[in-house]
C-alpha cells in the first residue's frame, strides 16, 4: 500500500489554507502526536500561547481516525473552546485535508442528555408535569395545550408561555440541542421537556426511541472522524462504562491543565434532608407502596446534622451521624423496591423511572458516605456545610469528594487507549510531574509517557517584563493596602490605561475600579459592569480602556496587540486556607513524608499564576508588563518554584525602570487591533455559510451585573443540584441581591435576598468546581 501524505505534508496544507505557514513548535508538535498514536505512547505536550495547538493535534489526530477507520475523541474544559474547534477549526481543516486525504473528514459534537429535548416527555411519557404552568383547564376548542395527556387553557404566565414555545420548537427541530434554541428559556421549563441519563427510559423501553435526539447524535458519533466532547462527559463515559462514546484508540484532552479538577467535580456528591425528602415524595406520586421509611430517615438525617459542627471529618462520621446516614441508605433502598415495576405491566412508566432515579441517587450518595474513607472509588474526603439561605433558613449538607482521582484516571482512562494531554501550561516550576502526578502518571506501575515542551514562538525576554513590587509588604486579610492601590495607580497611569486587572476577589476588582476612576483620567471597566464578552471587547477597542476583573478573566482572555500592554495581578492565587479538600490533600501528601504546602498549595497557585500570566504575549508583536503587587513571590522560599512555573520574562524589582519601560511602550504602541462582533465571528467560521453565534455571544445584564451564557448555564445547574443563593453569590463574585435577579431573570425559583453568612458562603463553595459549563453536561 502506497504511503499517504506525510504529518508534515498534511500540517502544512491545513495552515495554508488559513494564508501561513507551520509555527515554532506546531509541526514538531503534531509529529509527537502522530507518534504517540502510532506507538501508543502516553504524550505530554506543553504547547505556549500562538503556538496553533489546536492545528497542532487535530491534524495527525484525523489522519490516524481516516487510516485506521476508528474516530478520535477530543475534549475541551471550556465551551469557549468547544466552540471554536467545531465551529472554525474542524471545518478549515477538512476543507484543506479532503485533497490528500481523499475524502472529507468528519466530526460530531456529543453532549449529555440533558442538552436534548425527549421527545417521549413532551408527549406526556412523563406525568410529572408542573399543571401549574398553565392556567385553569380548559379545551382544544379554546386553542388549548396539550401537555402529559391534559388539555389546559392558553398559558399567560412566563413559565406557561415558554412550554409551549419548546413544545413548538421541539416539533419543527432537527437537532433537539438546547444550544441552537435562540433565545433560551428557564431551566425550569427545560426540565418539562428534558430527561438526566438515570431518567430515561433508555433502549427499545422507550416509546419515542426512533425520535431520541441524544441517541442520534451518539449514533452519528459512531460514523465520524472527531468526536468531540468535554472532560466530565469523557471521565463518565471512563469511569461508568456507559459506552456514551464510540470505541476510540485515541483521545486528545486540550485544556488538560483542568482535568483532574473537572474530574474531582464530576464525582464530587451531596446528601441533604431536603434531597431525602424530595426523593420520597418523587416515590409517593409515583405510586409507591410505602414511603414512609424514607419519610423517618429524613428526619433522623435531620436531627443529627443539627447536632453536627461544620468542617472536614478526619476519620469515619461520627457514630450519631453514621447511624443516620445508615438509616437513609437502607430506606432508599426498601424504598427502590418498591418502585419496580408493576406485574404484567407492558407500557413504560416514566414517573416511576423518574421516582426510582432519585432514590437510587440518595441511595447511592449515602452508601458511600457510610463507607467511610475508604470511598469505594478510592480514599474519600468527607465535610459538613452549614449556611443561611436568604429567607433566614439555615441549610445543611454532607459532602464528599476524593481525595485523588490520579487512580481511578490511571486505570480507567489511560489503560484504555492511547492520551495526549496538551496546554499552555503543563509544566509547574519546570516540570511536568505535578500535572503528571494529578492524573497518575507517577509512582509505581505507571504507563509510559512523554513529556514535550515545544516552546512558544515568542521572544519573551524581549517582548515583556515581569515585575515584582518586592517594596510592598506582603497581602493581608485586611483588604487592599493604600499602598498597593497606590502602586496600582501609578502603574496605570504610566501605562496610559491599557491594562487588565486580575484580582484574587470581587471585592478587591470593584474596590480597586472604585479608587482609580476617582484618581485617573482613564475608563475603568469591572467585571459585573456588563457581560463579561461585552466588556472585553470595549476593553479591546479602546487603547486607554482598563479592565479589571476575577475568576474567568484569569483564564481565556486573549486581547492581542496594543489594548493590553499591562497586566496587574494583585496578589499570588493560593486556595483558601479553609478549603477541606485541599487540607485533606496537604496532611495526606506530609504523612506520606512530601511537602504538603508545595506539591497542594504552591501547585495550585502555580498553574492558577501562569493562566494570568499568559494573557499579556498573545502575537509576536506584542509588548508590555505582567505587575505582580504581592512580594512574596520575590521574597518567600516558594517564590523560586512560582517563577519557574511563568514565561522566561526578563525580570525585575525596579519600579523606576518598569514605569519608564511603560512610558516607552505607550508612547510607541501601534493602533489597536480591529475587534469582530460576535455575529462576524459566527460568519466567518463557517466557509461563508451561515452558522448560529458561538455561545459567549449570547449574554444579558441584570441587577448591574453582566452574566455569560455559560454562567447562566452554571446557574441552572447548581440551582438543580441545590446549591443555595449564597453559595452562588460567592461562587459567582456578585451580591446575593444579583444572583437572585438573574434568577429571576431566568425563570428559576427564588426568594429575596436578606442577610447572608458570606462567611458560611464561602467555606461551603469550596467544593465547587473552577468552571460551571462541566455541570451543564455530567448528565
Amino acid at each position: 500500500m502506497a504511503a499517504g501524505p506525510s504529518t508534515r505534508d498534511l500540517l502544512a496544507a491545513a495552515v495554508g489554507a488559513v494564508g501561513g505557514s507551520p509555527r515554532p513548535g506546531q509541526e514538531e508538535m503534531a509529529v509527537a502526536v502522530a507518534d504517540a498514536a502510532a506507538s501508543g505512547e502516553h504524550l505530554l505536550v506543553q504547547a505556549g500561547t500562538g503556538t496553533g495547538k489546536s492545528l497542532g493535534y487535530l491534524v495527525p489526530a484525523i489522519a490516524h481516525a481516516v487510516e485506521t477507520s476508528t474516530p478520535v475523541v477530543v475534549s475541551t474544559a471550556t465551551l469557549a473552546l468547544q466552540a471554536q474547534i467545531v465551529d472554525r477549526d474542524l471545518p478549515r481543516v477538512a476543507d484543506a485535508l479532503a485533497p490528500l486525504l481523499g475524502r472529507r473528514p468528519t466530526w460530531q459534537l456529543v453532549k449529555g442528555r440533558r442538552n436534548y429535548v425527549c421527545m417521549h416527555k413532551v408527549e406526556g411519557g412523563f406525568p410529572d408535569e408542573d399543571d401549574a404552568l398553565f392556567d385553569v383547564p380548559g379545551s382544544e376548542a379554546d386553542d388549548g395545550v396539550t401537555a402529559g395527556g391534559k388539555v389546559f387553557a392558553a398559558p399567560t404566565s412566563r413559565l406557561g408561555k415558554e412550554i409551549v414555545r419548546l413544545r413548538e420548537w421541539a416539533a419543527a427541530t432537527s437537532s433537539g440541542d438546547r444550544d441552537e434554541l435562540v433565545p433560551g428559556v428557564s431551566e425550569r421549563a427545560w426540565r418539562q421537556v428534558s430527561v438526566s441519563a438515570h431518567e430515561c427510559l433508555g433502549g427499545t423501553r422507550c416509546p419515542s426511541a426512533a425520535d431520541c435526539f441524544s441517541e442520534a447524535s451518539r449514533e452519528r458519533a459512531h460514523h465520524v472522524d472527531v468526536v468531540v466532547s468535554n472532560h466530565a462527559f469523557v471521565a463518565i463515559d471512563a469511569f461508568e462504562g456507559r459506552q456514551m462514546l464510540p470505541d476510540h484508540e485515541l483521545l486528545v484532552v486540550d485544556e488538560a491543565h483542568e482535568l483532574a479538577d473537572r474530574v474531582t467535580s464530576v464525582i464530587t456528591d451531596e446528601l441533604t434532608v431536603s434531597a431525602v425528602e424530595a426523593a420520597a415524595k418523587r416515590a409517593r406520586k409515583a405510586g409507591s407502596g410505602d414511603t414512609g421509611p424514607l419519610d423517618t430517615a429524613a428526619d433522623i438525617l435531620a436531627a443529627a446534622l443539627e447536632e453536627t459542627e461544620e468542617g472536614r471529618f478526619t476519620g469515619d462520621l461520627p457514630e450519631f451521624l453514621q447511624v443516620a446516614v445508615g438509616a437513609v441508605r437502607d430506606a432508599a433502598k426498601t424504598v427502590f423496591s418498591g418502585l419496580k415495576p408493576e406485574p404484567g405491566a407492558t407500557a413504560p412508566d416514566g414517573s416511576r423511572q423518574v421516582a426510582r432515579a432519585a432514590v437510587q441517587e440518595v441511595f447511592d450518595v449515602a452508601e458511600r458516605l457510610a463507607s467511610g474513607s475508604a470511598g469505594p472509588q478510592g480514599p474519600d474526603v468527607a465535610w459538613l456545610s452549614r449556611y443561611k439561605r436568604p429567607d433566614g433558613a439555615v441549610r445543611t449538607a454532607l459532602d464528599i469528594a476524593p481525595l485523588t482521582v490520579a487512580g481511578l484516571l490511571r486505570e480507567r482512562l489511560f489503560g484504555e487507549r492511547t492520551v495526549v494531554l496538551t496546554s499552555a501550561t503543563l509544566t509547574l516550576g519546570g516540570t511536568f510531574d505535578a500535572v503528571a502526578g494529578s492524573v497518575g502518571l507517577l509512582g509505581e506501575k505507571t504507563p509510559t509517557w512523554r513529556g514535550l515542551d515545544v516552546g512558544s514562538p515568542f521572544d519573551y525576554p524581549k517582548q515583556g517584563i515581569l515585575y515584582v513590587a518586592k517594596h510592598l509588604s506582603p497581602p493581608g486579610r485586611d483588604g487592599m493596602s493604600a499602598a498597593v492601590l497606590d502602586e496600582l495607580a501609578t502603574l496605570v497611569e504610566a501605562a496610559g490605561g491599557r491594562t487588565l486587572g486580575l484580582f484574587s476577589s470581587r471585592r478587591a476588582a470593584e474596590y480597586a475600579a472604585e479608587e482609580l476612576r476617582e484618581r485617573l483620567d482613564v475608563p475603568i471597566l469591572c467585571q459585573g459592569d456588563d457581560a463579561t464578552p461585552t466588556l472585553v471587547r470595549a476593553f479591546a477597542r479602546d487603547a486607554q480602556t482598563c479592565l479589571f476583573g476575577t475568576l474567568s478573566l484569569w483564564q481565556g482572555v486573549d486581547v492581542p496587540g496594543s489594548s493590553c500592554q499591562l497586566v496587574v495581578i494583585d496578589r499570588i492565587p493560593f486556595p483558601r486556607p479553609d478549603d477541606p479538600l485541599a487540607a485533606a490533600r496537604s496532611q495526606a501528601v506530609a504523612r506520606a513524608g512530601g511537602n504538603g504546602f508545595m506539591q497542594v498549595a504552591a501547585t495550585h497557585a502555580g498553574l492558577r499564576l501562569a493562566q494570568g500570566v499568559g494573557r499579556l504575549i498573545r502575537t509576536s508583536a506584542d509588548r508590555g508588563v505582567v505587575a505582580v503587587l504581592d512580594s512574596r513571590l520575590a521574597t518567600a522560599r516558594y517564590g523560586g518554584f512560582l517563577r519557574g512555573s511563568l514565561p522566561p520574562f526578563w525580570s525585575t524589582t525596579d519600579r523606576d525602570v518598569v514605569l519608564k519601560a511603560l512610558t516607552r511602550i505607550g508612547e510607541t504602541a501601534p493602533e489597536v487591533l480591529p475587534v469582530a462582533d460576535p455575529v462576524d465571528r459566527a460568519l466567518a467560521a463557517g466557509n461563508g455559510a451561515k452558522t448560529p453565534a458561538p455561545p459567549s455571544s449570547r449574554a444579558g445584564v441584570t441587577a448591574g451585573r453582566g452574566w455569560t451564557p455559560e454562567e447562566d448555564a452554571g446557574l441552572r445547574a447548581a440551582v438543580e443540584a441545590g446549591r443555595p443563593l449564597a453559595v452562588l453569590a460567592e461562587r459567582y463574585d456578585c451580591g446575593p441581591d444579583q444572583v437572585a435577579a438573574r434568577m429571576a431573570a431566568l425563570g428559576l425559583a427564588v426568594e429575596a435576598p436578606t442577610e447572608v453568612d458570606v462567611a458560611a458562603a464561602a467555606r461551603a463553595e469550596q467544593h465547587a468546581p473552577d468552571d460551571d459549563d462541566g455541570l451543564m453536561l455530567l448528565t
